[in-house]
């Protein structure tokens, strides 16, 4: 495993500081290149072609897990320890995650909604309950803002709005769009945090309008809308923080490529199963059928 790992990555540092790092002598791995290769390694050696495709194509964002459950999906018969070892022996390991910075201002005079969800995240169905939350995303021309509404039941994104001021009236473009596209029944808990956006009467008209009901997280408690964190901790992790984005205008084609195409269409998510979002709902759509 040291000796292939050598042979992958002599074009980005000499041959010496490979072997002196992985402790092994030149001599021996230009025996290990002239020994013929046996079935394990060539069939490692095409398990390893498809873990870094399965990689790729996961933005290189996947770690052994998710590329193992990939994998598995597409076919292969693989088991996780393997995939892992090669993993780990190739340097090919996901991207670690920044901090989020929380920008909610909650030192406002209005009404706040009661938290009707108390940390209770795990909901079966789609439609049942929807989070809410606005984040920052920097680019050479000035903060871009992001709205985003997004389904507990099938953990996708129904709703989003991107703007240049950090208004209620982005926090309601984000509310339409996702009322507009899943038309949920009433009832519907909303929740967010208590940020001046949501807790205004324009915001919460709309709620009623739609009938839905408002809850809201405690005042300075980020775990009580953990759902929305941890979504914009992972946009921030698998785009905003790889990129450089000069203008707001890029910044908006590559979000709206990031929700739509890759992450409810696409990525896998461990908590339904390794399966993306969309195809979540296409399965529990055949069962409730059946």
């Amino acid at each position: 495993m040291k000796y292939a790992f050598v042979a992958a990555h002599r074009a980005e540092f000499p041959l010496g500081v490979l072997c002196r790092v992985l402790g092994v002598s030149r001599s021996g791995y230009f025996a290990w290149r002239l020994r013929p290769e046996s079935r394990r390694e060539r069939e490692n050696r095409r398990l390893l072609g498809r873990i870094k495709a399965a990689h790729t194509s996961g933005k290189k964002m996947y770690g052994s897990p998710r590329v193992h459950k990939k994998l598995v999906s597409e076919g292969e018969r693989c088991s996780r320890g393997r995939v892992e070892r090669l993993m780990r022996a190739n340097g090919i390991r996901a991207q670690q995650r920044r901090k989020f910075v929380v920008t909610t201002d909650s030192g406002h005079d209005l009404p706040v909604s009661e938290n009707l969800l108390g940390r209770e995240f795990a909901v079966r169905e789609p439609d049942r309950v929807w989070a809410s939350d606005i984040t920052y995303v920097p680019t050479d021309e000035g903060w871009l803002y992001l709205a985003g509404v997004l389904d507990l039941g099938m953990k996708g994104v129904v709703g989003w709005s991107m703007g240049e001021r950090l208004d209620r009236t982005l926090a309601m473009d984000a509310l339409r769009m996702a009322y507009d596209r899943r038309r949920p029944g009433d009832g519907l808990i909303h929740h967010s945090d208590r940020g001046c956006q949501y807790a205004s009467r324009d915001y919460q008209a709309l709620l009623r309008e739609y009938g839905m009901r408002s809850s809201m997280s405690r005042k300075g408690d980020c775990w009580d809308n953990a759902p929305m964190e941890s979504f914009f901790a992972t946009l921030k992790k698998e785009l905003i923080h790889q990129r450089r984005f000069r203008t707001r205008a890029e910044a908006r084609r590559e979000i709206f490529e990031y929700i739509e195409v890759f992450y409810n269409r696409e990525r896998l998510h461990s908590s339904l199963g390794y399966v993306s979002p969309a195809e979540y709902e296409r399965q529990l759509a055949v069962r409730l059928a059946a």
